[in-house]
């Protein structure tokens, strides 16, 4: 038996199954607020064992899907100085900024690379001493530690080349901005398990008693998934509204306090403009001011003028959770993961992506 094999045993995601269809009394609107659990419940076909009355709902998850196109315009500006190698995370090379993406200016010659590891900024600075290594750090709670930790590293070895453009958002804040708005009717929620490992699952606490909904923190597998949604719909039945630690294996309601320290020692809250949310209060996290030397956005110019989102992409109201990919008129036409509009189509994690890979008869 392999860690990956216990939770996808068929027999009991069908046993699964049934006590979720035999228990489901009413429609239960499930968003999942990680890409991670899209994918997942896409690939293994989890929609059509929940049963009728269960619809999950698609939610802003994805560190790359969310980024403003700001962001990303600011990320080529500084890519584009000779005197700038630029690290950063494989997806974002390739979401379109507003006249050209990160990816294409690579093929045009500038020093841009992906990295399996934030740590690998230490050796690139290293070895390239004559060029300011800019790190853009992407990411939720999940990532957020090893920008830290290289921070410290960077500071701890006195090395004067590396900076940061820091991107790095929370979970909750965006999650009380969508049920705030009237619009969008959502019953319970998939909590991202990973982001949980770090946060523990007490950041959903007041979310849950706030808003009178139940939340689930759910691993990535199947029979992780199906144990939550069967967990949501009793607490439905019952009109409980508590937070169950699916991921009881390696979440707890604490969590990592050796990360969260970490964090809080570089790092702190800041409003973030997340793209189609808009800016949210205290939703992102900037250097702390005794750190801000190692600022990107201070130390070069990163001032820009942004297009507008292009109006037939909807990626926005999929983020906020309003429509599904198949509601786009050029999702799987002229928007595909060759040729991405929008950032939903862009990342491995994307909802448009998910359904393009797994759904295709959707479109």
């Amino acid at each position: 038996m392999t860690l990956i094999n216990e939770f996808r045993d068929k027999d009991l995601i069908l046993a699964l199954s049934e006590l979720i269809k035999r228990e489901s009394v009413k429609p239960l609107n499930i968003m999942e607020i990680c890409g991670g659990h899209t994918h997942s419940i896409m690939k293994f076909g989890l929609t059509g064992l929940v049963g009728e009355k269960i619809n999950f709902i698609h939610g802003p998850g994805c560190p790359v899907c969310i980024m403003p196109k700001s962001r990303i315009d600011e990320a080529i500006k500084l890519a584009s100085r000779d005197d700038v190698i630029l690290c950063t995370l494989a997806d974002m090379l390739r979401v379109p900024g507003s006249n050209t993406s990160l990816q294409k200016l690579r093929a045009e010659g500038a020093d841009i690379r992906a990295l399996y590891s934030p740590l690998d900024c230490i050796r690139i600075a290293q070895e390239n001493l004559s060029k300011n290594i800019i790190f853009f750090a992407i990411g939720f709670e999940t990532t957020t530690p090893m920008t830290a930790s290289l921070m410290q590293k960077k500071v701890e070895m006195g090395i004067k080349n590396l900076f940061f453009h820091i991107n790095h958002v929370t979970v909750p804040a965006p999650v009380r901005a969508i049920m705030d708005d009237e619009s969008v009717k959502i019953d319970a929620f998939l909590g991202p398990s990973h982001v949980s490992v770090i946060t523990g699952y007490e950041i959903y606490e007041d979310i849950a008693k706030d808003y009178k909904r139940p939340i689930a923190v759910s691993g990535f597998e199947p029979l992780d998934i199906m144990d939550s949604v069967l967990n949501l719909v009793r607490q439905q039945n019952a009109g409980t509204h508590e937070v169950y630690n699916e991921y009881a294996r390696v979440v707890s309601r604490s969590g990592n306090l050796k990360a969260k320290e970490l964090i809080g020692r570089y790092f702190e809250p800041c409003d973030f403009n997340w793209r189609g949310l808009g800016v949210i209060k205290d939703s992102g996290m900037k250097i702390r001011q005794e750190f801000s030397y190692l600022d990107a956005r201070i130390k070069f110019d990163c001032e820009v003028n942004s297009k507008a989102e292009s109006k037939a992409c909807i990626c926005g109201e999929i983020l906020r959770g309003r429509a599904k990919p198949y509601d786009c008129k050029i999702f799987g036409k002229a928007c595909t993961p060759k040729n991405p509009i929008g950032s939903c189509m862009v990342s491995s994690e994307g909802a448009c992506a998910a359904y393009f890979k797994y759904a295709k008869e959707a479109i």
